[in-house]
């Protein structure tokens, strides 16, 4: 079968595309063949039927790339043409040539820059080099590097089962795909020795590298101190059942940010408070983390009320909570700031839908479509393409309104084209989207900011919702009605969640080493009215001071733990304590002295001590975790609390960590 006639059989019929692919390609390598099979080869094809067309070596679509030239020394040296035609190797910096050998040898060229070249040795003692860590892979250790051989050099089919697994749960493929022919083909081509995986052993494998990943979470969460949780229920449009997830927050012992899913279950109806209580306490107990809880951050759907106060109850039974439970309940800040903007665009909902059925409308139809796009590069407007927004996300009817805006000029050109296109909004409702849409992107880039999941943000939050108080006061005073309104709907519900002081909020700004204290006195005020902020910032210094003296309670105990521990010999012998000697009566004393000084002197310390300035005053440039880790030795019990609790979630979506 010639080139050109394979090229065309591949045009056919949809239905039988994927089936005379495999055709062609079945007798270059059998699926089914012994490894020790030597493949086909191809006939060669008849010039007549090539035509004009370059003549190849292989018949093959993907062609291999010639080599590239890896070494170091090429950085250095250039190909030059004498004049006799001779090719040379010349170096960048002296200019001094050598020949070129004909295996390709470079031994003669790195022995020029290491020992002759003296201009190349003073570069390279004026430079540094950097050594970049490589970015940490979601792939299990063992599973990095050369898969599927031992040390042996064989084909190793069990570690080939293994990655097929961790491959599959990684994408979410079904487990169909390790049967289908185009995979077989595939991993064929890539090794001979390939052996068929049936999508039952698929399941099978995918269990036991479940089973292999709870056992070694179970083991590191008991080395962990205190873990946060949050929690929501998501409902399936397929199956038209909901489930509830459960993840974990913690920091493990090198002050690394940690997020693990722990239960994803269906939960029954008729999903009370009490149930997804029992349920999520049921989890715990499977985890042995019970006793390990700190808070729990939920949105403010009813139910979590009496989930929340019915779970306080179980857990404050296996542990005493910090401050009595004070910062056991977290509310989700992206879902109240939702509620906020859902009550403003509330107000415009009529110029809302105008832009939506307009956007919606030009998008039905690729003719429409292509009218309006005409239409946009004879105004040379840029920006990006029209943007449908999702009822339930307002972020993304911040992002309609704004790119719809970029085109107002284009929507009045094109229902002169299009007849049918009644949903024109007019010149006063898009100086009212302009107006929403200044306010709204302020709501947006808090959004981001607090959303974040690969940095701390826990310590930015009372920043955001100052700034966010700001731009309500402002746009109350505005002078069109529209937006009075639509900012009092906003600054009623601000009101009704921050009425009160947020502890968790509070403290994490104030274990900022950047702001310390001065985030609390300069947000409080605007925050509050001026004796509620007088009292507030007074009842975040004392929360600060009862959770450190309880974290040195804490110490303490598992310091006395860890040394009734030792009590025992290497041979299991037991030792009974002595009794009472004047060394004793003179460590009592001194432990007597220094407990409660210490605890008051570190936290003081800490507050007194100038703020840390960074060369970088982005959000993004400092992390607080790092700062209190490197200096985990001045201030221990401030550091360990610190690491035990104020990395408290105050997002459901993903996880805000401090």
């Amino acid at each position: 079968m010639s080139a050109s006639t394979s090229i065309e059989s591949l045009g056919g019929s949809p239905q039988n595309n994927g089936e005379e692919c495999l055709s062609l390609l079945n007798p270059i390598i059998d699926l089914d063949a012994n490894t020790n099979e030597e493949p086909l080869t191809n006939e060669a094809t008849p010039a007549n039927e090539v035509g004009n067309e370059e003549n190849v070596e292989n018949n093959g679509v993907i062609q291999k790339a010639k080599r590239k030239k890896t070494s170091p020394v090429w950085d250095h040296f250039k190909e030059v043409k004498l004049k006799d035609g001779t090719k040379k190797w010349q170096c960048l910096h002296c200019k001094r040539t050598y020949d070129v050998v004909a295996s390709g040898s470079t031994s003669h060229l790195k022995r020029h820059l290491r020992e002759v070249c003296l201009i190349y040795k003073k570069l390279a003692a004026q430079q540094q080099k950097l050594n970049l860590k490589p970015a940490q892979s979601m792939i299990d250790e063992k599973l990095s590097g050369p898969l599927l051989m031992n040390p042996s050099a064989k084909y190793d089919h069990e570690r080939q089962r293994e990655a097929t697994a961790h491959w599959v749960m990684m994408h979410e493929h079904p487990f169909s795909i390790v049967e289908e022919e185009g995979f077989l083909f595939m991993m064929k081509c890539s090794n001979f020795s390939y052996e068929k995986i049936s999508r039952k052993t698929l399941k099978n494998d995918c269990v036991a590298v479940y089973e292999s990943e709870r056992k070694k979470l179970k083991s590191t969460l008991r080395t962990v101190n205190k873990i946060c949780l949050t929690t929501d229920l998501w409902k399936s449009q397929n199956q038209k059942i909901e489930y509830m997830v459960l993840t974990g927050h913690f920091i493990d012992a090198d002050w690394v940010l940690q997020k693990r899913v722990l239960s994803f279950v269906h939960v029954p109806p008729p999903r009370r408070g009490v149930d997804i209580a029992d349920a999520i306490f049921k989890c715990l107990k499977d985890w042995g983390i019970e006793n390990k809880i700190f808070s729990v951050s939920v949105d403010n759907a009813y139910y979590n009320d009496r989930c929340l106060k019915e779970l306080k109850v179980l857990l404050s039974r296996h542990q005493k909570l910090v401050l009595d439970g004070k910062l056991f309940h977290v509310r989700c800040c992206a879902h109240i700031l939702n509620l906020l903007v859902q009550d403003g665009i509330g107000r415009i909902r009529e110029i809302v839908e105008k832009v939506h059925d307009s956007v919606r409308f030009i998008n039905q139809s690729e003719a429409r479509l292509r009218t309006f796009s005409e239409i946009v590069q004879q105004l040379k407007l840029g920006g990006k393409k029209l943007i449908l927004d999702c009822p339930t996300r307002w972020n993304s009817t911040y992002q309609m309104l704004s790119v719809a805006l970029q085109f107002k000029e284009a929507f009045p050109r094109f229902q002169d084209r299009e007849p049918s296109y009644t949903t024109l909004p007019d010149e006063d409702d898009w100086e009212k989207v302009e107006k929403v849409c200044k306010l709204l992107e302020v709501f947006n880039n808090v959004t981001n900011i607090i959303s974040g999941s690969e940095y701390p943000t826990a310590n930015l939050y009372l920043a955001e919702v100052f700034r966010i108080k700001q731009v309500l006061d402002k746009a109350v005073q505005d002078e069109s009605n529209f937006m009075k309104d639509m900012a009092n709907a906003m600054k009623e519900k601000f009101d009704k969640y921050w009425s009160q002081c947020n502890l968790v909020m509070s403290l994490a700004s104030v274990l900022d080493p950047r702001i310390k204290m001065m985030g609390v006195n300069m947000c409080f005020p605007l925050i509050y009215p001026g004796d509620e902020a007088r009292k507030n910032i007074e009842k975040v210094h004392k929360a600060l001071n009862d959770m450190y003296l309880e974290y040195t309670d804490m110490l303490q105990e598992h310091g006395e733990e860890g040394s009734s521990r030792t009590s025992a010999d290497q041979n299991g012998l037991t030792f009974e304590p002595t009794g009472d000697t004047g060394w004793s009566r003179l460590m009592n004393y001194v432990k007597e002295q220094q407990a409660i000084p210490a605890v008051k002197s570190e936290v003081e310390e800490y507050l007194k001590e100038p703020t840390y300035k960074p060369n970088n005053n982005g959000h993004m440039s400092f992390c607080a975790l790092e700062w209190w880790k490197l200096n985990s030795g001045k201030y221990s019990v401030v550091s360990y609390g610190n690491r035990c609790s104020c990395h408290s979630n105050i997002y459901c979506g993903f996880r805000i960590n401090f």
